[in-house]
């Protein structure tokens, strides 16, 4: 069901306009004090200990993304058409970015750019932020109202299912976290392979090199070999010891 309201409504605007990530001044001094959630009913930035008058409204969760504020392409799917907005995907969840981030240099090529801030794009997408395709709807269009759904049910999501910030370059796009879990699992089997075949052969080398002295040493005896008189006259003067010495005769 689509929204018939102004081009703008107040809580976009407050969304795009808000800075988040700054401390809480009313709880200044707890911890875990950051005002990332925002309330779109009373359409301010809150921290999570602001939660408990805010529990029956709708809550939107705000993410740090290569130091710029993200949210989760599902969430922002229910407030409005993200068709055509470029998603990023960090630890296996899609995120788009709230507003344009700043460039060091404008881009120059005949590569896919966004229509609002030229920065560069992947094919098939047409803005890099929500903001830019917003101000590209209000500049051609001149309202969004057939863009904005009506959203009466939003919630935070469940504990322990928080994205860790992102601290890549601004243009990257990283693969799903599955990928790089099947290969870390892959290499730390191979490695756990190599491991066990080096301490089951060094295993085997041990146990062969105790047969082996038990074995000579059970033969030694048996197996003793027949010394030449010459070698035998040379071990025995090695092994003599030197006598007492004699003092020579004095005249």
């Amino acid at each position: 069901m689509m929204v018939s309201s102004n081009p703008l409504p107040r809580w976009l605007e407050s969304l795009l306009r808000e800075k988040f990530f700054n401390a809480c001044v009313i709880h200044e001094y707890a911890k875990k004090n950051e005002k990332n959630i925002f309330c779109l009913d009373c359409c301010t930035s809150i921290c999570p200990h602001c939660l408990s008058p805010h529990r029956s409204h709708r809550l939107l969760q705000i993410r740090r993304y290569v130091y710029h504020d993200v949210i989760r392409l599902d969430d922002a799917e229910k407030l409005m058409d993200c068709a055509s907005v470029q998603a990023y995907t960090t630890n296996s969840a899609k995120v788009v970015f709230l507003n344009q981030r700043p460039q060091t240099r404008q881009f120059r090529g005949s590569g896919n750019i966004c229509s609002t801030c030229d920065r560069s794009l992947q094919d098939p997408y047409h803005f890099c932020s929500l903001s830019c395709k917003i101000d590209y709807l209000l500049r051609t269009e001149g309202k969004l109202a057939k863009y904005l759904f009506e959203c009466e049910y939003l919630t935070l999501p469940e504990p322990g299912c928080e994205l860790e910030d992102g601290l890549l370059t601004p243009d990257s796009v990283l693969e799903p976290a599955g990928s790089m879990r099947t290969s870390s699992s892959s290499s730390a089997g191979e490695v756990a392979g190599l491991v066990g075949c080096r301490t089951l052969a060094c295993t085997a080398t041990t146990e062969f090199v105790r047969k082996k002295r038990s074995s000579v040493s059970v033969c030694r005896p048996a197996c003793r070999p027949i010394c030449s008189p010459v070698s035998e006259i040379s071990v025995g003067m090695m092994n003599r010891r030197k006598g007492t010495p004699q003092r020579s005769p004095l005249y």
